[in-house]
């Protein structure tokens, strides 16, 4: 895939309610010493903290080419990581691969989460130098909607509703 912007455009050019950004890359790994693939079916998927990176230009790239919302994940599991993923574009976010580690992940995420907590993490994140680099470019703390699992419908709902009440800038 050589633009995730072109493959946003066309995606909503035909319809889609709402992006989901992004789930897991395909990945291997070998065993050194039996000099075989690591997994049974030789690859698998990469996920969490590992593709954050990838995930926030994913959702960076992709905001900046359609208007309808993005459900943003891969790798949260900070209140930073939400501020984040809402700062390149995401009106909405998922967490996914933290819950095995925690299953009570999003439920501390959104307790963290609280207006103040929110606040606080948003405004330690420098402002961009340039305002319209960003789509948020509100200096408040934007509602946050988490999602746990892969509740692809619920998510599309809300971050429908979460985009009626976040404020953008382009």
């Amino acid at each position: 895939m050589t633009s995730i912007a072109h493959l946003a455009k066309i995606a909503a050019n035909e319809g889609a309610d709402a992006l989901s950004l992004t789930n897991t890359f395909l990945a291997m790994s070998i065993d050194s010493e039996t000099r075989r693939p690591r997994l049974t079916n030789v690859t698998g998927g990469l996920s969490g903290p590992a593709i954050k990176p990838i995930a926030l230009r994913m959702v960076y790239e992709s905001a900046r080419a359609v208007s309808i919302p993005i459900l943003g994940m891969g790798g949260i599991t900070t209140v930073e990581d939400v501020v984040e993923f809402l700062l390149a574009g995401a009106t909405a976010v998922q967490v996914g691969t933290a819950s095995y580690a925690d299953p009570r992940a999003v439920e501390r995420l959104a307790r963290d989460s609280s207006p103040g907590a929110a606040a606080t993490a948003w405004q330690r994140s420098p402002a961009s130098p340039e305002p319209s680099r960003f789509r948020t470019t509100e200096r408040e703390a934007p509602s946050t909607c988490f999602v746990s699992g892969h509740d692809f419908s619920r998510a599309v709902n809300a971050a429908k509703s979460m985009r009626a009440l976040a404020p953008r800038g382009s």
